[in-house]
């Protein structure tokens, strides 16, 4: 399965993870896509926009407060705890779509959030910004300045943080090895960070266990879960070191 990884592993010094959804949905964490984007019958991909907001910031909200509970109940699997495990054997970062904070829980030292992160709160209007690790009861929640506290996400239709995606290209342009996982590559511009890698030669490996927009792009393709399939990565390093 890993056959090409093996025969080079001696020259994957800097190895860059980018991850989506797919990893965290295997902590039961449901994805906005397929059969868990609906919410009460709304339209999950359509609720992530600034215009939802300010349209129905308690409804959004609502929404938010649901997905944070969750998240905060979640515990992270065999695939986020075998990145971190890489660290032993060489340099990893991780460039995430996910706002869980699962990489962080499972001990992975060096993440980037490339959308945020949802258990930051910010103003919609000043500098606010905090970590809140409750449940928020009075919706929708208000900044000391008095207008309307968001979560710190980025919702469709918005930039990337530019310093977290400045390091991100950066990390990408001097990888040898790249591994995309449980993410389908159709949101722009983290869906370039691959070519980035390609120009450097770096070998690119996705991990899904479906075809994704950019996998004719790809050295080796494991069709598989996260949980299944990093471990046996890892232990690779591991038998090597």
């Amino acid at each position: 399965m890993f056959d090409l990884i093996e025969d080079n592993i001696h020259r994957f010094k800097k190895i860059v993870f980018v991850t989506g959804a797919g990893i965290s949905q295997e902590s039961g964490i449901p994805t906005f896509r397929g059969k868990d984007g609906l919410w009460r019958n709304h339209d999950a991909m359509r609720l992530a926009t600034i215009d939802a907001f300010y349209d129905n910031p308690k409804l959004v909200w609502e929404w938010y407060n649901e997905r944070r509970e969750n998240i905060f109940q979640a515990h992270p699997n065999a695939g986020h705890k075998a990145i971190a495990e890489l660290e032993k054997y060489a340099e990893v970062v991780v460039l995430t779509q996910n706002i869980d904070g699962l990489h962080q829980k499972s001990g992975s030292s060096r993440v980037l959030e490339l959308h945020g992160s949802i258990v930051k709160i910010k103003c919609s209007v000043c500098d606010y910004k905090e970590e809140i690790f409750r449940e928020i009861s009075k919706l929708p929640p208000l900044c000391k300045c008095g207008n309307v506290l968001r979560p710190d996400v980025v919702w469709f239709g918005e930039l990337l943080p530019q310093e977290v995606w400045k390091n991100a290209i950066n990390f990408a342009n001097n990888c040898d090895l790249m591994i995309i996982v449980g993410t389908s590559l159709v949101v722009s511009p983290v869906n370039t960070l691959p070519i980035y890698a390609k120009q450097n030669n770096a070998t690119l490996v996705e991990i899904n266990p479906e075809h994704t927009v950019m996998s004719e792009n790809m050295d080796i393709i494991i069709r598989n879960t996260s949980a299944e399939s990093i471990p046996k990565l890892v232990s690779l390093f591991k038998n090597k070191s």
